[in-house]
């Protein structure tokens, strides 16, 4: 494939609208720039080129069916911790340490739109404010800037998923509100240059990936009840 072709094919998928801002913005200071200083023209180009490609929002193949979640983020697989609660700002202490927790770390480079793991019901969603440490690492699940919900599934599961914000990123955009319904793989934010995800599956369900594996967001298993899901009944959709 030409580079020009990967090009198109890279950038011309939408883009998210908390994105536009930005890209209108860096253009107008290009055309400025220009007019009075070239290289600073193309410094505010460069930028508007790099926010269309940060902020693009493509459609995912997301799979329908029952018993699974899906990741909630592109990126890496970088952490897999077993026996945990729920996050303490959930109040859901009761439950237990009967929490698997999978972690995705975004890179600048991902696509930074969220999607939804598990169709259900929100039970509670929490904005913290925090600190700003590098999502890579593990202390950044109860430090940093994040965003919680929590969602009882049409089984009666109730599982989490977390926004995190990272070194760079310093704005978490999350569309969702209590008592909503949300259904699995419909995009509910974004988070703004570099970031991680957490997803907690009950101890029941099986992890279906591994540490350093890729996952995308709306379209890889993660993990899955072995009550409800069956595979060979599984459809896609775009969207």
């Amino acid at each position: 494939m030409s580079i020009i072709a990967t090009t198109k094919q890279t950038l011309c998928v939408g883009t998210h609208p908390k994105g536009k801002p930005f890209i209108f913005g860096f253009l107008f200071l290009s055309a400025l720039g220009y007019a009075f200083y070239t290289p600073v023209g193309c410094l505010f180009l460069v930028l508007s080129i790099f926010s269309l490609y940060f902020f693009r929002n493509p459609d995912r193949m997301v799979p329908q069916g029952d018993g699974f979640v899906v990741a909630s983020g592109d990126g890496i697989v970088c952490d897999i911790v077993e026996q945990v609660m729920l996050p303490k700002e959930l109040g859901m202490q009761d439950m237990g340490a009967n929490y698997t927790r999978i972690s995705i770390f975004l890179n600048v480079f991902n696509v930074h739109v969220n999607r939804v793991p598990v169709s259900g019901d929100i039970l509670k969603k929490i904005y913290i404010p925090g600190k700003f440490l590098n999502a890579a690492e593990d202390k950044s699940s109860d430090e940093n800037e994040r965003s919680i919900v929590a969602v009882r599934t049409e089984h009666g599961d109730i599982l989490s998923f977390v926004q995190i914000a990272g070194f760079v990123a310093r704005r978490i955009v999350c569309e969702l509100h209590d008592g909503q319904k949300i259904t699995q793989g419909d995009r509910y934010g974004i988070i703004r240059f570099g970031s991680r995800c957490d997803i907690y599956v009950p101890s029941h369900y099986k992890v279906h990936v591994a540490r350093d594996s890729v996952a995308v967001g709306g379209e890889t298993i993660i993990a899955f009840n072995p009550q409800h899901y069956a595979p060979e009944q599984m459809s896609w959709i775009k969207n």
